[in-house]
């Protein structure tokens, strides 16, 4: 199955497909430089500048592959776990929540109604910066909730049971219009979708 973004193993199948990917474009320039040193005899030719301007993709993926190999996947005992007890909850996993202060991993996430709430097991991980940062967010994108970051798997997994057990009453009210971006979304995998935007 194909490791999408919020899905487990995203990460690992990510180091891979972007390390791929630069090697592919880092090979087209080389033969391209090579061709007119071949041919030309010299490297002063129109071969070396085209050579050099199809290293800026390569560049920016090799970037890409780089902050995608700082990152460490989630344990899986600790995908297990919240798989046992996130039930009908629309959830995701192993996002790295980008902003221009910092990253924050996050474990898993979960939304439910207007609650969002999610797991990060990184000491690194600033709990208040990254709640702010998603819920000023989600405002942006008509979306008014509460973001709840937890550092202990069991206060997540206790959460999980919680909205669980109350999600017909959590959601039981709340008006939502489909995006016409993308009608199949219910409103809580919109939330998630989101997140996703503005995760690695």
């Amino acid at each position: 199955m194909k490791a999408t973004k919020g899905s487990y193993g995203y990460i690992r199948a990510q180091k891979i497909k972007r390390t791929w990917i630069t090697l592919a474009l880092f090979a087209a320039p080389l033969l391209v430089f090579f061709t007119g040193l071949v041919l030309k005899g010299n490297r002063n030719t129109i071969f070396t500048v085209i050579a050099i301007l199809g290293c800026l993709p390569a560049c920016k993926m090799a970037v890409s592959s780089i902050m995608m190999y700082m990152q460490k996947p989630m344990k899986k005992e600790d995908y297990e776990a919240i798989e046992a007890h996130k039930g009908e909850l629309t959830c995701g996993y192993e996002l790295v929540v980008t902003a221009y202060e910092k990253q924050s991993f996050l474990d898993s996430v979960v939304v439910c109604g207007n609650t969002v709430a999610a797991y990060s097991s990184r000491e690194k991980t600033d709990g208040p910066f990254v709640e702010k940062h998603i819920q000023k967010i989600l405002k942006q994108n008509g979306f008014s909730v509460s973001v709840k970051v937890f550092r202990e798997l069991k206060s997540y997994l206790e959460r999980l049971d919680s909205l669980n057990e109350h999600r017909e009453s959590i959601e039981k009210d709340i008006r939502f219009t489909p995006d016409e971006n993308y009608p199949e979304l219910t409103r809580n995998e919109l939330i998630l979708h989101t997140i996703y935007a503005i995760s690695l």
